[in-house]
């Protein structure tokens, strides 16, 4: 499989260094760019399938490079890492063509997940995360969002997809509320937290036919799918 790139704009030296030996980890091809105009640059002279971009940079900040990478490219995903969560800043990010904003300090999985999240919805394939699950009898293919049982096939929508992919690589482990809502919802307001337990209901229901799978509820913690 040929490997995803993907161009980190970071300042910070730390943690640039440390999120491209990450990404390096799980899969992609990551080239840092410790400023806007250096970014820029390199986006205009090589290939890339994705652009996470800091937005307190200097000579160019991340802003300014999302519209002019705009300007060239207007599909390629973007995702902004910043220090900021001020309503108006999260706005003028999706205002520019953002597809994502995450707020510093953020786990290395989050992250992950929301590229993953992202490439798949973009068409751009999933980069190297695992894509189709072995959950007792049944089978699911997180790319088609179908849920096989013994020939019996259910569609599943993006979300009740999205949710079972990540209880699924949380297998046996806790998965918690909040980085469940973060990371599909985008949010972990009451409203989509309610809108959660409705999904969770609804997988229960799916996977019913084979008594050995369970997805129990963890008191003030979140869920686990237990198989």
């Amino acid at each position: 499989m040929v490997k995803k790139r993907i161009l980190l704009a970071e300042d910070d030296e730390n943690l640039g260094t440390l999120l491209t030996e990450y990404l390096k980890v799980k899969g992609y091809e990551t080239i840092l760019y410790a400023d806007g105009e250096h970014a820029f640059k390199g986006f205009t002279t090589d290939h890339f399938d994705l652009c996470l971009l800091d937005i307190m940079m200097p000579i160019k900040d991340g802003f300014t490079l999302a519209r002019e990478i705009r300007e060239i490219n207007s599909d390629i995903p973007i995702i902004f890492l910043t220090a900021k969560s001020l309503k108006e800043d999260v706005l003028e990010g999706f205002r520019i063509g953002a597809d994502d904003y995450i707020t510093k300090p953020f786990s290395m999985e989050e992250l992950l997940v929301r590229i993953e999240a992202i490439l798949r919805r973009s068409g751009k394939n999933t980069g190297p995360g695992q894509e189709v699950f072995n959950i007792g009898k049944y089978i699911f293919d997180a790319n088609k969002q179908e849920l096989n049982f013994e020939g019996n096939i259910q569609k599943l929508t993006t979300k009740e997809s999205e949710l079972l992919r990540l209880l699924c690589h949380h297998k046996n482990q806790v998965l918690e509320r909040n980085f469940t809502l973060r990371t599909i919802w985008m949010d972990d307001s009451y409203f989509n937290a309610r809108s959660m337990d409705v999904y969770i209901t609804k997988l229960r229901k799916y996977l019913k036919d084979d008594p050995s799978i369970e997805i129990i509820n963890v008191h003030g913690k979140g869920f686990k799918l237990i198989g």
